[in-house]
């Protein structure tokens, strides 16, 4: 699965402020995803194994997969770089101290409280100063 979007903002560069901003709506939609991912993973399973669910059948599968490929695409769409959905991962491109790099939010985190630089990734996260 690709987690690029052709029509996605060719590069944005956050601000801290604006992601600090922009992170109550990252949370609820990076929430609902996770109860989706759950429920899609519930429902498959059941209808893999037993052929029925209280979730649905084969048409709420789909609606549910369709529902979450929105609900991801919102992410590239505004210039924010989805690195995982299980669990989720996001990058914010921004500048620090001259230097590029990438505000990280790891799903389960309340807040966002990290960076890396933009070469480096998830290996090089370090709490933001």
């Amino acid at each position: 699965m690709s987690y690029e979007n052709d029509d996605a903002p060719e590069h944005r560069e956050f601000t801290l402020d604006e992601v600090h901003a922009l992170m109550p709506e990252v949370m609820e939609r990076a929430g609902e995803l996770v109860a989706l991912r759950a429920d899609m993973a519930e429902l498959a399973a059941d209808l893999r194994i037993a052929g029925d669910s209280a979730l649905g059948g084969r048409a709420e599968l789909k609606g549910m997969e369709a529902r979450f490929s929105e609900l991801q695409a919102w992410f590239p769409d505004n210039g924010i770089e989805v690195k995982g959905l299980a669990p989720i991962l996001l990058d914010f491109p921004a500048m620090l101290d001259g230097a590029s790099v990438r505000l990280c939010w790891l799903e389960g985190e309340t807040a966002l409280g990290w960076y890396h630089r933009s070469e480096l990734g998830f290996f090089g996260r370090r709490p933001l100063p």
